[in-house]
C-alpha cells in the first residue's frame, strides 16, 4: 500500500521545526523594530560580513534576489543601510550598514541570544539531542557545488 505519512517525512519535520523556530524570533523583531524576516537577514549578513552587494547577501541568506531588493529598499528607508557605487564598475553597487543600522544589528545580536537562551531552556535535553543530530546530517549530507542555472 502506499501508506506515506508526510508528518514523519524528515524533510518535512525539518521544515516545520525550522519555521516554527524562526517565526517565533521573527514575531520578536517584527513587533520590536517592525522588521521583515528577508530585512532582518539582509541586516543581519551585512552586520556580520560588512560590505556587501545585493547578489552575496542573496547568496549568503538563500533569498531570491526579489526578496534581497525589497529588504535592501526597506532597511535604506529606515536609514539603516547605505548604497555606494563601485569606483571601477558602475553596474555594482556595495551596501553597508549605517552607524543606526550597526546599532540596530548589535540590538538584534542582544535579542537573539536572548532567544538561544530562551530555546534553550524551553527545549533542554532536547535541544542538545538536535544539535547533535544536526551535526550528523551536516556531516554526512555535504552540499554539492551549487551549479547556476538559467534562473540565476
Amino acid at each position: 500500500s502506499m501508506d506515506f505519512n508526510l508528518e514523519t517525512f524528515l524533510p518535512y519535520r525539518l521544515n516545520q521545526a525550522a519555521e516554527r523556530v524562526s517565526q517565533r524570533f521573527a514575531a520578536q523583531y517584527r513587533a520590536r523594530y517592525r522588521m521583515t524576516r528577508p530585512e532582518w537577514r539582509a541586516l543581519a549578513a551585512l552586520g556580520s560580513y560588512g560590505r556587501m552587494t545585493a547578489t552575496e547577501i542573496g547568496a549568503n541568506s538563500s533569498m531570491h534576489k526579489t526578496k534581497v531588493s525589497r529588504a535592501v529598499r526597506a532597511l535604506e528607508e529606515k536609514r539603516w543601510l547605505k548604497r555606494s557605487e563601485d569606483m571601477s564598475d558602475r553596474r555594482i553597487e556595495h551596501l553597508e550598514l549605517t552607524p543606526a543600522g550597526k546599532r540596530i544589528y548589535g540590538e538584534m545580536i542582544t535579542l537573539a541570544r536572548a532567544y538561544e537562551e530562551e530555546m534553550a531552556r524551553l527545549l533542554a535535553d532536547g535541544l542538545r539531542q538536535l544539535e547533535a543530530g544536526l551535526a550528523a546530517i551536516e556531516a554526512k549530507l555535504t552540499p554539492e557545488p551549487a551549479r547556476r542555472g538559467p534562473k540565476d
